[in-house]
């Protein structure tokens, strides 16, 4: 059974992977706007991992004999400067994300709640990958700096991003 202090912090946690969700979308809708449907594509895939991330928490909570308590999300922003700016954003988005999963272990450790320590693990690798795919993209386009046509060469190749829909399977119910 979850303490009321893991309840709480996890549904924060649910909150929080529906906003980079809600984050996500706006981003590909800016990526839309200034005809980048590759890097579009790439964000509304990651706006969909996302929600699988927060469905996770969801029927974590559940299944630890928790209550969901769904929480009003604020509206991301809408508009940046450059596409640069969006995936610099998104880069400290998600290193924000990984304090929060820490932050969610050291209170799991503090409960000695070692199903929860278990349960976060996944999220603790996960975030790597996710600080590692967002820092190289940010990478590649400062490499190329203002070129036009490198960032169509990113573009097509973000566009072939795919989820991998049975590799997520148990994790909505």
């Amino acid at each position: 059974m979850l303490s009321e202090k893991m309840e709480k912090a996890f549904n924060e946690q649910l909150k929080w992977e529906f906003y980079s969700a809600y984050l996500y979308l706006s981003m590909a809708a800016y990526f839309d706007s200034v005809n980048l449907p590759g890097f579009s594509k790439w964000m509304k895939a990651q706006a969909i991992e996302e929600s699988m991330h927060a469905m996770k928490f969801y029927n974590f909570i559940n299944e630890r004999g928790g209550r969901v308590i769904l929480q009003e999300i604020d509206q991301p922003p809408t508009d940046w400067e450059s596409p640069l700016a969006v995936m610099e954003f998104a880069l400290a988005h998600e290193q924000e994300v990984t304090k929060k999963i820490n932050n969610l272990m050291e209170l799991a450790q503090q409960e000695k709640d070692h199903a929860s320590q278990i349960f976060l693990q996944w999220f603790v690798t996960e975030q790597v990958e996710e600080e590692d795919s967002f820092g190289s993209i940010v990478a590649q386009m400062r490499l190329v700096k203002d070129s036009p046509e490198a960032l169509f060469m990113i573009d097509r190749e973000l566009s072939s991003r795919n989820i991998d829909f049975t590799a997520l399977s148990g994790e909505v119910q």
